[in-house]
């Protein structure tokens, strides 16, 4: 395979251009790259703080078979590849100088590109975390309704949303992807975040959800501070949010999980989710 199958843009309006048909012909599949690119194309590239994005393509035969982006200092996000494709990708990247801290991808792709970016520099890859992609089947109430009623946040609830954003980065071990001001001014400018509020307005738990885009809206993050866990507040909202996108239209929603979470796991299918397929990220040190 070779390398120069790859095209690599800084440009996003030139990479939807080129790319957009395919990311959209496999919405679940695509969903953060879909999601991503509409943050990036509606709020700029400072939404997710860093240096600025890069895209790449690869076409073959006058079609496009694959996309990639990064936004720094994040790991580069991949769709589908077969182990050769991987392989390209990874020489591509490490002749043109691309520095990488790591890839997410499907499972089998991400370790394919892992090993390839180890092979050619020399480099260590090491996997972080797994994840599974989850598509709403039938939506079915989790178990008896929990006290108190959901709402959608408003501007008021600024504060609340920045301090929970960040408190669920911290559980789930992850830098945050953008700044908790910025993601907060996001999610209220479309109604993005439910909460689940006790009967006197007191916030118990909080379900987001990206803008829909190519018919389909994926739920996150979801957030339940410790003290107040394994009441049911996680499952009443997510079903909540679950039930206003199926309402908005969307022809799919879609939710990742931890693997290393069986809660989480059981919980979203009790709901109704059914897999889809699995997520590996891998961090890279040493090149």
């Amino acid at each position: 395979m070779r390398p120069d199958d790859w095209y690599f843009l800084d440009d996003l309006d030139a990479f939807l251009a080129r790319a957009g048909a395919f990311l959209r012909s496999r919405p679940a599949l695509h969903t953060v790259p879909l999601t991503v690119t509409e943050g990036l194309r509606t709020r700029g590239s400072g939404h997710y703080g860093g240096e600025a994005p890069y895209f790449g393509v690869l076409e073959r035969d006058g079609a496009v078979r694959a996309a990639c982006f990064c936004t720094p200092p994040y790991e580069l996000y991949v769709t589908a590849l077969a182990p050769e494709d991987a392989d390209a990708l990874a020489l591509h990247l490490t002749r043109f100088g691309r520095a990488l801290t790591g890839v997410n991808g499907e499972a089998a792709t991400a370790a394919a590109l892992a090993e390839a970016w180890r092979r050619h520099t020399g480099g260590t890859a090491a996997e972080r975390e797994r994840h599974r992609l989850y598509r709403l089947g039938t939506l079915t109430e989790p178990g008896p309704v929990p006290k108190g009623r959901p709402r959608v946040a408003q501007e008021a609830d600024r504060g609340q949303l920045e301090r929970w954003y960040e408190e669920f980065s911290q559980a789930v071990g992850a830098h945050a992807a953008v700044p908790a001001d910025r993601w907060a001014d996001a999610r209220l400018s479309y109604g993005g975040v439910t909460l689940w509020e006790d009967t006197d307005g007191t916030p118990l738990s909080m379900a987001g959800v990206t803008p829909m885009v190519a018919g389909q809206i994926r739920v996150a993050p979801v957030y339940t501070p410790a003290p107040l866990r394994g009441r049911g507040y996680a499952g009443a909202v997510t079903a909540e949010v679950s039930r206003a996108a199926l309402t908005a239209g969307a022809q799919e929603v879609l939710l990742f999980t931890d693997l290393a979470n069986p809660t989480s796991n059981a919980l979203y299918q009790r709901i109704g989710y059914r897999p889809v397929a699995d997520f590996t990220v891998y961090g890279f040190t040493g090149a």
